[in-house]
């Protein structure tokens, strides 16, 4: 009887590695490319590692590999779920193709789209990109939009070759880490992290000159861009899209945890202490950038007195939905500070509508740091994630020296 278990084992473990021999994906670097509804590519590239009998990936986007984890397959078929955006692959095999869809579940709705991939493709869009005069390094003043809506934006660019590499700050944020080449007079970024995908090209002018610029995001959204070059262009102060209303100092609200438990301002925890408030979703690129700096904040500074504080605004009023997304940010970060589920959604206007102390909630992120007494001391909106560079790093640096005045102060 032992014999026959132990031989069944062995046959199992085979079946087991045999099935996933003849289902694993080539190890090496690939081509993805997401296909928009203008029949439009957002090309980015993955690894695929071997560990053990299992198999991961890392999503490349210039210095970012962001790395995934949960991986399964059946037959010819893949599936690959994002880490975090509740988002997923389901592709079909074939050699060293593959071929499905790239799949959002938002809070009332799916949106897939097009997906193919080819393995042993190191390049983003082009093999061999045309030989070009241009150098698009430096500092651009862009303009996203056309005369119906227009957003300034500040571009930074660093060309290594024909190799681009950069972002677009933004009054919210910024683009993220944008990976791309200039062939010829064309100028081509691209970045997917599993929650956005984005496709940047334009024509080069001159020099000093981006032009006929078309942006890319996601299925449906497209519009125009231009550029100049301009080493002094900037953004408005960070500290000075939203403010507290006349008449208020404190910020009061009551949010349930990830457990279902109140948790408030005036709670104990937080009494005589330094607190940031951080408005963000288990959606946004961004907040998660800035989840990922808090987390180490945290660490820094809560012995010292201060206590962090997550405002989870999420695309559905969902209790359940929105606490499966949370779980998953919490156990990617290891966030030691808590997250509540306001039950609101992230349209701003109904952001506002549950901090009816603040003026406006412009974007997200928003941070806000309320002092020992328990008042509001400085709202900042949106945040400089790392593929900002020089930005991120300065945003670090002040951020913590106002931590410092403030614990400083009686």
């Amino acid at each position: 009887m032992i014999k026959k278990i132990i031989f069944s084992a062995l046959v199992l473990t085979a079946l087991t590695h045999i099935s996933w021999a003849q289902t694993k994906l080539k190890a090496g670097v690939w081509r993805g490319a997401l296909h928009t509804a203008s029949a439009n590519q957002i090309p980015f590239n993955f690894e695929v590692t071997n560990t053990g009998n299992k198999q991961e990936l890392a999503i490349i986007n210039s210095s970012e590999h962001f790395k995934v984890t949960d991986i399964t397959a059946k037959g010819d078929s893949v599936f690959i779920k994002m880490p975090l955006f509740e988002s997923e692959f389901r592709l079909k095999q074939e050699g060293d193709n593959l071929k499905g869809q790239f799949i959002k579940h938002l809070g009332d709705r799916d949106v897939p789209m097009g997906f193919t991939a080819t393995a042993g493709t190191p390049w983003r869009f082009f093999e061999a990109p045309a030989k070009t005069a241009y150098n698009v390094s430096g500092r651009w003043l862009a303009i996203m939009g056309d005369s119906t809506g227009r957003d300034t934006t500040v571009g930074e660019f660093k060309q290594a070759g024909q190799k681009v590499t950069g972002t677009f700050l933004t009054t919210t944020g910024d683009y993220r880490f944008l990976e791309g080449t200039v062939s010829g007079d064309s100028l081509y970024l691209s970045c997917f992290d599993g929650g956005h995908a984005y496709l940047f090209s334009a024509k080069i002018a001159d020099d000093n000159t981006i032009t006929g610029g078309k942006f890319f995001s996601g299925l449906t959204g497209k519009d125009v861009w231009v550029a100049t070059r301009n080493q002094n262009a900037k953004l408005p102060d960070a500290y000075s899209l939203s403010a507290l209303k006349p008449g208020y100092k404190k910020l009061a609200f009551t949010f349930k945890d990830l457990n279902g438990k109140a948790v408030s301002l005036t709670d104990a925890r937080f009494n005589n202490k330094v607190v940031i408030v951080q408005v963000m979703g288990s959606w946004c690129p961004n907040c998660m950038d800035e989840t990922a700096y808090m987390v180490n904040y945290y660490k820094k500074y809560q012995s010292r007195g201060v206590e962090v504080l997550g405002l989870a605004y999420e695309r559905t009023t969902d209790f359940t939905k929105s606490q499966k997304a949370l779980a998953q940010v919490k156990a990617r970060f290891d966030v030691k500070y808590p997250v509540l589920i306001t039950g609101y959604t992230s349209n701003k206007a109904e952001t506002a509508k549950s901090l009816p102390a603040l003026t406006s909630v412009v974007g997200f992120p928003t941070t806000i740091i309320i002092d020992k007494k328990g008042d509001v001391r400085k709202i900042h909106t949106g945040f400089n994630g790392p593929g900002t560079g020089e930005h991120y790093t300065e945003f670090i640096s002040e951020f913590e020296k106002l931590t410092e005045d403030l614990l400083a102060e009686k």
